[in-house]
């Protein structure tokens, strides 16, 4: 599994740190942001792209998205 750990950027880099990992075309990415526009944001990106999207939010504010390419 592809790992973004894009903690304390704002958009749009965590969407550009997620579109350069996709560039190995990885079957799961893990993409981990720290607040709530960067999460629509790249959840947005994953799906467009072809990925199933589960999303989990931590207490802390922290948003782990988690893509799984579509057969």
């Amino acid at each position: 599994m592809k790992l973004v750990d894009a903690r304390g950027y704002s958009c749009p880099e965590p969407v550009i740190f997620t579109k350069r990992a996709l560039a190995d075309d990885p079957s799961e990415i893990m993409v981990i942001v720290d607040n709530e526009t960067s999460k629509i944001n790249v959840e947005r990106f994953l799906r467009v792209a072809g990925y199933q999207v589960e999303v989990d939010h931590e207490p802390s504010n922290q948003y782990s998205l988690k893509g799984i390419k579509k057969a």
